[in-house]
């Protein structure tokens, strides 16, 4: 019998800059070449977050979209429910930054996130824009992406690291992104998954309780190294 994951995309329509609705799509077709059912909800907003979704995607936004999401999120619970039930979650930039207890709004001021995981996010000195290139802790090999935002990450107790920055700036310390049970935030565009198949294998995984296999696809093997090679040689170039 074909396993089946439930996806849920939250709030597309506010949080989706940079291709991130790409992500779904990669976990469509990832989850296809190990023989995954998926059903996939698109939750727009005022439409009722889902509980018993599997896998919770969330994108990034602007500021004001960012703290809207934040709120009907934070107003509704089911997000908090789904992870303490065993949920999965991916969440770029913005969509990372309100996991937290707080994040920046557009005046700088401090506004309330969800308290999914123990996080917070100031202000950087100068915004992040550019080619990410970080050695991951938690999946074989290099992520590669792209990140422009103004947002410093920090990392509190039980957190993880999702990465160890070698191009960019990502959490603002030297790490990238933050892994907490089956949370994973990031600030990787591209989109994150369609650049780094290993993370959707192992949010699939999560799902399904089970470690994957990774499947090596040809194109995308070509991908990874182009925008690896890109990464590395934008760097030597900057001046320092």
């Amino acid at each position: 019998m074909t396993k089946l994951v439930r996806i849920a995309s939250i709030y597309p329509t506010l949080l989706g800059t940079y291709g991130d609705g790409g992500n779904v799509a990669a976990l469509r077709h990832i989850a296809a070449l190990h023989g995954i059912g998926v059903d996939v909800h698109e939750i727009s907003p005022g439409m009722d977050v889902p509980r018993d979704a599997d896998i919770y995607v969330l994108g990034g936004g602007e500021d004001t979209a960012q703290v809207a999401a934040a709120n009907a999120l934070r107003a509704s619970g089911a997000l908090k429910d789904a992870v303490s039930n065993g949920a999965a979650v991916l969440a770029i930039c913005a969509g990372y930054q309100i996991l937290g207890h707080t994040f920046p709004d557009a005046s700088s001021e401090a506004s309330p996130g969800l308290g999914l995981i123990d996080i917070y996010t100031d202000r950087l000195p100068t915004r992040a824009v550019g080619e990410l290139l970080a050695e991951s802790t938690q999946v074989a090999g290099e992520l590669t992406g792209y990140e422009n935002h103004g947002g410093a990450t920090h990392l509190g107790s039980g957190v993880q690291p999702l990465a160890r920055v070698s191009v960019g700036v990502g959490n603002g310390d030297g790490t990238e992104g933050a892994v907490s049970g089956r949370v994973i935030g990031t600030y990787l565009h591209g989109p994150a998954l369609v650049r780094n198949p290993a993370l959707a294998e192992k949010l699939l995984g999560w799902a399904i309780d089970e470690q994957l296999t990774p499947i090596e696809e040809a194109e995308v093997l070509a991908l990874r190294e182009e925008r690896i090679r890109l990464a590395r040689s934008s760097s030597a170039k900057t001046p320092r």
